[in-house]
């Protein structure tokens, strides 16, 4: 079992092969945070599809617009959609992008994230100062690395539910 230390900032998601736990940064990231949470209390992450999966990269998901396995699952428009939230400032930190680490997903626009997000599968120093470290898997990486891969993959994984800790 993880060492949740604030529970209000520690997100869990429900995958296949088990939990994994995610520790949020909302002192390095406030608004992507409170997306993240805002959407996760929602509901808008259960059964949203990892819809780019890059061996040795990284598994991005969270298009909660195209991505639900049971509402609307389109494999061509997944990864193209958010919510209906408007898209959120960067928030560009010194955190490096490490395996583990959750990063916010966006288009060429610095500004445009909004609810996909990314998880590290090794270090990723490239996208450092590009992208929004806002999270990192302190327990269930091992999961993780099981998500099937592909651009979409064949038979994609999905996150089975998302929750914030202190509500679970």
């Amino acid at each position: 079992m993880a060492d949740i230390k604030d529970p209000e900032n520690t997100i869990i998601i429900e995958l296949k092969d088990g939990p994994v736990t995610i520790e949020l940064l909302p002192d390095v990231a406030p608004k992507h945070v409170e997306r993240m949470k805002e959407l996760a209390r929602a509901g808008a992450y259960d059964n949203v599809a990892f819809h780019r999966v890059i061996d040795g990269f990284m598994a991005q998901t969270g298009d909660v617009e195209n991505g639900n396995m049971e509402k609307d699952y389109n494999a061509r428009r997944c990864g193209t959609g958010g919510s209906e939230l408007p898209d959120l400032p960067a928030e560009f930190s010194k955190l490096p992008h490490d395996r583990g680490t959750l990063g916010a997903a966006r288009s060429q626009n610095p500004n445009s994230a909004n609810s996909q997000f990314f998880i590290n599968f090794k270090d990723n120093h490239f996208l450092n100062g590009q992208y929004t470290v806002y999270g990192r898997v302190i327990e269930g990486m091992e999961h993780v690395d099981k998500i099937a891969k592909g651009e979409p993959p064949v038979n994609p994984d999905r996150m089975i539910s998302v929750k914030v800790a202190a509500d679970a």
